[in-house]
């Protein structure tokens, strides 16, 4: 095979956007010239890589598995490049961060001050959810990574940098929202609306009602912090959030902190690279400028 590494750049945007047009913008190249390399691609390796269905594409087994090479090889190729611009300064560069969606509420804070520091250096974020974050991270699709505390066997460095209050929510009208203490043995009555299994602020608020030997009831489970936050508007059930993902819900009254002894109950953001990765000097400078911009004491959240 004769496999260039420009045929897996093409490939890895076409395979990202799921999409020649949105591929050949990003790339400032014509449709017809990504299509070609992408056959040029499909020819070489022997099979189909992608399969258009209705109006999207979609990856094939063979697809999927070459995109995941071509993402390795991409990331080789930028630490090399990444490495050699640390040796001429920071004039140029980017940091690939992925974040998960809570995180979102306030990493874009950190990235318009960086970009204020730095306005040659380009921050490329990505949001998901906890797994896909650690993926990315662990195939060195970026850099960076912003997450609750990393699974025990992760092979990472996270230092954490801000707190990460956890609070249970409720619509305004819903009767435990206008009491002055609620008893953690009273949750075993109520239904909630909780992120789907694998979520961090899940797993954590159903270890510490097990230590009270609760278990909840769950009414729904969501993919995503504005499902729940919208459900429990709604009245569905109560919600456990990250009170940084409520700030404006609070002032706004649409929802109400449930005063639940032991809560609320304490977490850690923190900042994650992989173990023994030499970061290029625009993510370490990244990592730094986070961790200045959140450890400020003005940065506490009030709950």
């Amino acid at each position: 095979m004769h496999i260039t590494l420009r045929q897996l750049r093409i490939f890895d945007r076409v395979a990202h956007f799921r999409s020649v047009s949105r591929a050949a913008e990003a790339l400032h190249l014509t449709q017809p010239a990504v299509s070609m390399q992408v056959k040029q691609l499909e020819s070489q390796v022997g099979m189909v890589l992608i399969e258009q269905i209705g109006k999207r594409l979609e990856l094939t087994e063979a697809g999927e598995e070459l995109w995941m090479h071509a993402r390795r090889v991409a990331a080789e190729v930028d630490d090399l490049c990444a490495a050699m611009r640390a040796r001429a300064g920071m004039q140029r560069g980017r940091v690939r961060l992925a974040v998960v969606a809570t995180a979102n509420y306030f990493v874009p804070q950190a990235i318009a001050a960086f970009r204020r520091r730095h306005p040659a250096l380009t921050v490329e974020l990505s949001v998901g959810n906890r797994q896909s974050v650690f993926a990315q991270l662990n195939d060195r699709a970026v850099d960076l990574a912003v997450a609750g505390q990393p699974p025990a066997d992760a092979d990472v460095h996270a230092e954490p940098f801000l707190d990460n209050p956890l609070v249970i929510v409720a619509a305004p009208e819903h009767p435990l929202g206008g009491r002055k203490r609620v008893s953690v043995a009273e949750l075993a009555l109520e239904p909630f609306v909780l992120r789907e299994p694998g979520s961090g602020t899940r797993e954590a608020f159903i270890r510490h009602l097990a230590k009270e030997s609760i278990e909840p009831r769950i009414a729904a489970e969501l993919p995503t912090v504005e499902a729940v936050k919208q459900a429990v508007q709604a009245g569905l059930g109560l919600g456990v959030v990250s009170a940084q993902s409520v700030e404006l819900e609070l002032s706004a009254a649409r929802l109400v902190t449930v005063p639940v002894v032991g809560f609320p109950l304490m977490r850690q953001w923190y900042v994650i690279e992989r173990q023994g990765h030499n970061l290029s000097r625009a993510a370490q400078a990244f990592r730094d400028a986070l961790i200045e911009t959140f450890r400020a004491p003005q940065h506490g959240v009030q709950t």
